[in-house]
């Protein structure tokens, strides 16, 4: 059948209004999924943008200019908790005065597996030495011998506190290089246990309000039942904050209970899955009361630390106390227990001896990643306690080969000795034992004055260069591994001292 000029007409026009009207759903299908683009990134970008205007960061103006090297693959995180009563934390309970105080500090290192890590606890009445620190006015203290370690904080008198001089203290303290430093205030960490639906927690028995604060006079109402219940905000800070009334009612105790609040609080971020849908209303509530050094001074870097801890187990995060004994009302670091524990994760080995440092092992044909020297970030000088012209010379080339830094040279009237003597100031007992162990025999001798000395004796002049390095310690005392806490541990064990 033969169509006439009008129906091809007609079945024409038909055609371009369908071609139109797919055109026309097509656009607006691409400009809705275009809107719901530009919505979804305006709505990250604004949260970003929220959350960097939330974050602030302490000078680092005022970080120590002789700190260790850098690691070679764990990284090391200086967690601070303040009670300053600044601002919002006024109302919940927060110290006297506005100048805020450390009474809680652990130095969490996450080993270069990034399936291990340990956090180990730093007591507030640790006797240390705290070196010089800048102040507001950007003057420096004096160093001080046998200080409280939460003094460091607390210079300065600002109700931001001095977390540069903490971390100077504790890079002091332990040999280690802070790569990052968090300070955590009351409302800050209120904040936090509300953000991911409270945190399971654990009480040896009732708890009343004389037992959080024991100037009350009488008991009180009972804040805390017996046994496992779950705590958020107010109630939550009350739980870390508890100390009398349990155990021994010691500052000790309640750095057990604290591992086991953070252990619970690890334990449910993971659970709730470790994503930026769970992580980044976490960082809204905690970056609002959180101040932190430079390297993570925004949401970026902030959350992109935050999922590279993803992978770390629960089992092998591990909590511990620095070794510790107690001087008089005080408390004093034990040796060479701390110094074996410092050493420990400086090779980035776990508290029970695995090598946790990420290295590939080499495959077939190709030559294995090369080994940092074992001596890196170590400064020495060598003194020539002898009559043998060079010998300072001859050791501190080897020493260098091996990566120690050599800062000086020099000969000594002769001591009479034929062994090499090694001296190290306050904290650098463990770096003194890795250059000890070039010299076979050579004694250890701590000082009050700074850094590391080699003096050589006449038994080094005679024999031949230093030898090879022993292995680093595979593991720490037994003593500290098997008090460890793990973050799968039952809630409610082991949450006090005495």
């Amino acid at each position: 059948m033969t169509r006439t000029p009008v129906a091809e007409r007609r079945d024409g026009r038909r055609a371009a209004r369908i071609r139109r009207r797919r055109r026309g759903r097509a656009r607006l299908i691409g400009a809705i999924a275009g809107s719901c683009a530009l919505l979804l990134v305006g709505g990250a970008a604004w949260l970003y943008c929220e959350l960097d205007g939330s974050i602030d960061s302490f000078d680092a103006k005022g970080l120590a200019k002789d700190r260790p090297a850098e690691g070679s693959g764990g990284q090391n995180v200086l967690v601070i908790g303040s009670d300053s009563r600044a601002g919002a934390n006024s109302s919940l309970g927060g110290g006297e005065g506005e100048a805020g105080r450390s009474d809680t500090a652990f130095l969490l290192h996450v080993h270069g597996d990034r399936k291990h890590a340990v956090a180990v606890s730093i007591p507030r009445d640790t006797l240390v030495d705290i070196p010089p620190c800048r102040l507001p006015d950007g003057r420096w203290t004096e160093p001080r011998t046998g200080a409280m370690f939460n003094s460091a904080f607390s210079v300065g008198l600002t109700p931001q506190g001095n977390p540069a001089c903490t971390q100077n203290t504790v890079e002091k303290l332990t040999g280690l290089r802070v790569d990052h430093t968090v300070v955590v205030d009351f409302a800050g960490f209120s904040a936090m246990t509300s953000a991911v639906g409270g945190v399971r927690v654990c009480l040896p028995h009732d708890v009343h309000e004389g037992d959080l604060n024991p100037h009350r006079g009488s008991r009180g109402a009972r804040i805390f039942a017996k046994g496992p219940q779950t705590v958020s905000g107010q109630k939550a800070l009350d739980y870390v904050r508890l100390r009398h009334g349990i155990g021994d009612g010691s500052d000790i105790g309640r750095i057990k209970r604290q591992q086991a609040f953070v252990s619970s609080l690890v334990k449910k971020i993971k659970d709730e899955g470790f994503d930026p849908a769970t992580l980044l209303p976490l960082a809204q509530a905690a970056t609002k009361s959180m101040t932190v050094d430079p390297g993570l001074g925004s949401a970026r870097k902030l959350l992109s630390f935050a999922m590279s801890l993803k992978d770390v187990d629960l089992h092998d995060t591990k909590f511990v106390t620095l070794p510790w004994r107690y001087q008089g009302n005080r408390v004093a670091v034990v040796h060479p227990d701390a110094d074996a524990l410092w050493e420990a994760l400086r090779n980035d080995r776990t508290i029970d001896g695995h090598d946790a440092g990420g290295r590939r092992p080499a495959t077939p044909g190709t030559e294995p990643a090369p080994t940092p020297p074992s001596g890196a970030g170590i400064s020495v000088a060598v003194h020539n306690g002898t009559t043998v012209e060079g010998l300072a010379a001859r050791a501190a080339e080897t020493l260098r080969k091996d990566g120690f830094t050599v800062t000086a040279t020099t000969t000594v009237p002769a001591t009479g000795h034929s062994a090499t003597l090694v001296t190290y100031g306050p904290g650098l007992r463990s770096r003194a034992e890795t250059v000890a162990r070039r010299f076979p025999g050579a004694e250890l001798r701590q000082t009050a004055a700074g850094g590391i000395g080699v003096t050589l004796g006449t038994a080094y002049a005679a024999g031949p260069s230093p030898a090879p390095s022993s292995p680093a310690p595979t593991a720490v005392p037994s003593r500290v591994a098997e008090q460890a806490r793990s973050a799968d541990d039952d809630v409610c064990s082991d949450l006090s001292y005495g």
